[in-house]
């Protein structure tokens, strides 16, 4: 058994989360991690809402009401989605905790003593209209490298250079079109270039692993060779203060230094609230355990640059030397899982356009299991992928409904009605044997599929498994053996069926979480198969850090009783009732109705 650790994006508290967000960094890292679980690995899986910087503030501005009223709003909002999701998180917090707010004032002190720290002189982007600092992600203008006209201040999406807001040819706020004004101010700068040789040594190092994506890779080598230091304050007053500039209450510690720290701080407070505040160092200090990263193409920088060379100043293992905090020597990325994007149709997805579909109004009107099923077959692994109406009813109807559903109605129906419970098995013929033979290869193409995160194909394998024992169904034919000397077969075909039925329900666990304890219960099982996350409301561990909270919503859950990666033998006797279907087919008017709520 490893150590596993499922270090997901943390979605931002200004409000709810459409299906583009969820299909990058929310269904992958769950499938991932609810599998590596059942395959006997010890998983910590965290997260949570980031909750600073000035887009919370203009919303809030725009809402009437106060950041923290916007962030507590949000962040319940988004909890209750991905819990309804069934994402699996150990913990899933927040970045306006105490706990938080330690951690990364504790990260910032170590690599400003180990000299990775450098106080500079700059230009930052001011609001003419308010006042406020503009983040560089809300101010856009022309790359000045290969004229793409909507490059953003922090990188270009078309060619892929890093850029500064300062860069950009004719820049524009991203909030109203003003033209940002740009003033002197001091800040403290990440020394990105102290640590690029530990950098690309690292990045090599996992090119030759072989096992990341391509076009991540490529990217991530390719931002060392403009690399610069990056400034890791900002000027507002909303964020973490910045340690020795505590008479400078407009200075605060940038989301570059806050949000990626999250995956250490959300692992430090699950461990406290577990009761063994030093357990995180299993996940963080052993270079036996392995931690994968989940987000959409828009954050490799982050996860890629940005948070592995913090991790090198915190350790001391830059060009200027130094020693690690009290954290010890902290892991870098095993893998860094980036998705491309879900596109609405041919167009971005956009709050401010209309063009959203949001998890909550899916979760209400489909259930979650639909909607997890379309991001697991059809969702943006590799390239940009389309999510239209008329395919998500497509595969709902034609794949989930009509394959996987229709196969664990018709054997069960045939059970019941026959022998009221599962049937002992007879001698077994050749047909029997083969497709007993295939579903348990699934076990073995179906997990390594998963393993590599190639969550596409690894569907597609699961329900070609489903298919054949379909097909197995059609050329057995039980449904005409209705002599009595024909009774034998009939509990051997059906004892078959049942174990294919159970073994599929395995197979399409991970997936399809919700619907395999709807499946257990048809095949006579008692409670959840598979352990769902829960909401817990939990005080606050540090009340005195100036962050501002009592208590907050946080997403955890026991999963100790995660059945394993194997096929589990159905048990003679067990009672077998009349089903009721486990997915819901859609009307196609399905399509028309939601394309006339967007307009």
């Amino acid at each position: 058994m490893s150590r596993v650790l499922s270090a997901v994006a943390w979605p931002y508290a200004n409000g709810p989360r459409h299906i583009g967000h969820v299909a990058g960094f929310g269904v992958p890292s769950d499938v991932f991690s609810r599998y590596m679980r059942m395959a006997g690995h010890d998983v910590l899986m965290v997260s949570g809402t980031d909750e600073h910087g000035t887009p919370i503030l203009v919303t809030a501005d725009k809402e009437g009401k106060t950041a923290r009223e916007l962030a507590d709003d949000s962040n319940r909002v988004i909890v209750e989605d991905l819990q309804g999701l069934g994402l699996s998180y150990d913990l899933f917090t927040r970045t306006t905790t105490g706990n938080h707010y330690r951690v990364v004032q504790e990260m910032f002190s170590t690599c400003l003593r180990n000299g990775y720290m450098v106080e500079q002189t700059s230009l930052s982007a001011i609001s003419p209209s308010t006042g406020r600092t503009l983040p560089d992600r809300y101010i856009e203008g022309t790359c000045p490298i290969c004229k793409y006209a909507d490059a953003r201040g922090d990188q270009c999406d078309n060619c892929g250079n890093q850029l500064d807001p300062t860069d950009l040819l004719e820049p524009r706020s991203k909030i109203n079109g003003e033209t940002p004004q740009f003033v002197e101010t001091q800040h403290w700068f990440l020394d990105l270039p102290a640590v690029a040789d530990a950098l690309g040594e690292w990045l090599d190092g996992r090119e030759a692993s072989g096992t990341w994506r391509p076009n991540v890779i490529k990217f991530s080598q390719n931002i060392l060779e403009e690399i610069r230091p990056r400034a890791m304050t900002r000027d507002i007053d909303w964020g973490i203060p910045v340690p020795g500039w505590e008479d400078q209450p407009n200075k605060r510690l940038y989301v570059w230094f806050d949000a990626v720290i999250g995956y250490l701080s959300a692992s430090i407070e699950w461990a406290r609230r577990l009761g063994e505040p030093e357990k995180w160092r299993e996940w963080w200090n052993d270079t036996d355990a392995e931690a994968f990263y989940f987000m959409g193409k828009d954050n490799i920088v982050f996860h890629s640059q940005i948070w592995p060379a913090e991790l090198l100043a915190h350790n001391g293992a830059g060009a200027r030397g130094g020693e690690p905090g009290s954290y010890g020597v902290l892991n870098l990325p095993t893998e860094v899982v980036s998705s491309e994007f879900l596109t609405f149709g041919d167009a971005q997805f956009s709050t401010s356009r209309g063009h959203v579909i949001y998890v909550r109004d899916m979760l209400e009107r489909y259930g979650p299991d639909p909607l997890r099923y379309f991001i697991c077959a059809a969702g943006p692994e590799t390239s940009d992928a389309a999510f239209t109406w008329a395919d998500f009813v497509t595969r709902n109807n034609s794949e989930l409904v009509a394959g996987w559903g229709n196969l664990v109605n018709r054997t069960a129906t045939m059970v019941a009605k026959n022998f009221g419970e599962v049937p002992a098995a007879g001698p077994l013929e050749d047909v029997d044997e083969t497709v007993l033979a295939t579903v348990r290869g699934g076990f073995e193409s179906v997990g390594s599929l998963i393993e590599r995160h190639r969550l596409r194909a690894a569907i597609a394998e699961a329900m070609r498994v489903v298919g054949e024992v379909n097909k197995y169904l059609t050329v057995t034919e039980p449904y005409k053996m209705k002599d009595d000397s024909q009774r034998e077969r009939l509990g051997t075909v059906l004892h078959v069926a049942l174990q294919c039925v159970s073994d599929c329900n395995t197979l399409l666990a991970p997936f399809l979480p919700h619907a395999a304890n709807k499946v257990h219960a048809v095949l006579g099982g008692e409670g959840d198969l598979f352990p769902m996350p829960v909401i817990e409301q939990v005080e606050e561990l540090e009340p005195d850090s100036g962050a501002g909270l009592t208590s907050y919503p946080v997403i955890t859950g026991d999963y100790s009783a995660t059945p394993r990666w194997e096929s589990r033998p159905v048990v003679v006797g067990t009672p077998i009732a009349k089903p009721t279907p486990v997915f819901t087919k859609l009307d196609p008017s399905v399509v028309e109705e939601e394309l006339a709520r967007l307009g």
